[in-house]
């Protein structure tokens, strides 16, 4: 646990706090690399800093704006799912992060305008959910707390594969630069 989640004033406060924490955890696997340290692959798995950067970001946007809002989806096809992976042409970590903080901001705004936690909506059709299948505001924030603290993991190692840079040194190197990363 390299930071302590604030205190939270609700149920929909603590969710937003901690998604919040998660995302920091992402950021801070970022901190201080290049696009090309962010992009490199530090072992046999596909996953890369900026890939994972990208996806929890784009994950986020389409399970909140997407799917619980019912605003239209960037889904697209399987092509644009394995890009959404990678730095593409004219992508950078930096605009990659200033998504991230849009949609971190989106995701507040669009929880804190629901008249509860139990405004529910259908899942679409997928081979991996249950037909028919509902679920609440308050599940997809959990499911997003999950995915991104997942990511999260991912992101600690692959830093620490690249330049041995553990979570707890990334977070001190935070404060000291004036970011303050969740």
């Amino acid at each position: 646990m390299p930071t302590v989640v604030r205190n939270e004033t609700s149920e929909r406060d603590a969710l937003l706090a901690y998604l919040e924490a998660q995302r920091g955890g992402v950021r801070r696997a970022v901190l201080g690399l290049t696009d090309a340290q962010a992009s490199s692959r530090p072992s046999a798995s596909g996953m890369n800093l900026a890939g994972l950067v990208k996806h929890v970001a784009r994950t986020e946007e389409s399970w909140v704006q997407g799917l619980l809002l019912g605003h239209e989806d960037k889904k697209g096809n399987e092509a644009d799912y394995v890009d959404g992976f990678r730095l593409l042409e004219g992508e950078t970590v930096a605009g990659l992060l200033e998504e991230y903080a849009r949609i971190g901001r989106e995701t507040e705004e669009a929880v804190l305008s629901l008249p509860d936690l139990e405004v529910a909506v259908p899942l679409p059709d997928a081979p991996w959910n249950p037909p028919g299948m509902k679920v609440s505001a308050r599940w997809i924030l959990l499911h997003l707390v999950e995915e991104t603290a997942r990511h999260a993991g991912h992101a600690d190692v692959i830093r620490e594969s690249l330049d041995g840079r553990t979570a707890f040194a990334l977070v001190a190197e935070a404060a000291q630069r004036g970011k303050p990363m969740g």
